[in-house]
């Protein structure tokens, strides 16, 4: 995996093989910041990534001046990958293990951003209910985004403040913004 822009830009991070992971590709990844680039500044963008994984969009939006970031995924290897890089290359990535459903509820953060990458074999139910959580515990700030990511088999454009869909490749990144 690597970082495709800002001021880690080229750099590679090579993620430990046993994680469960599946890491959004380069393509779709330059595709998604290709959007963002031009509906938001990151500079100073708060990000809530979750399912975050190795912490690949956590890096990309680090890498472009987000900050604070909080990278949420329940798997214990990739939150110690996640802050173990995030400390090498001194960046302001939070990352929390944490069932994500359940920081949704409880923990009463809030974000300009909210990337989330669940497993794509979840079903539309379990994909809808990211966004419900978001939306019924004002997770996003105003004038903020929701996106998921997830297969193109996968519909879930009849989710609260769905907007829009785009596709690349297998993968889909549909957004949802506060209304």
């Amino acid at each position: 995996m690597r970082i495709i822009s800002g001021t880690f830009k080229g750099r590679r991070l090579t993620a430990p093989k046993k994680l469960p992971v599946r890491p959004t590709t380069d393509m779709a990844k330059e595709a998604l910041f290709n959007i963002l680039n031009n509906k938001v500044h990151f500079s100073g963008l708060s990000v809530l990534d979750l399912f975050s994984g190795t912490g690949n969009i956590s890096y990309e939006f680090a890498s472009r001046g987000s900050a604070p970031i909080v990278s949420v995924d329940v798997h214990v290897e990739c939150v110690k990958f996640i802050k173990k890089t995030s400390d090498e290359l001194e960046m302001n990535i939070l990352a929390i293990k944490s069932d994500v459903y359940k920081y949704l509820e409880k923990s009463g953060a809030k974000a300009d951003i909210i990337f989330a990458d669940p497993p794509y074999d979840f079903t539309d139910e379990q994909f809808n209910n990211i966004a419900e959580l978001v939306f019924e515990h004002d997770v996003l700030n105003e004038n903020g985004m929701l996106i998921i990511e997830h297969s193109k088999h996968t519909d879930i454009s009849s989710g609260r403040n769905f907007n829009e869909a785009r596709r690349y490749g297998n993968s889909v990144f549909s957004f949802f913004y506060v209304s």
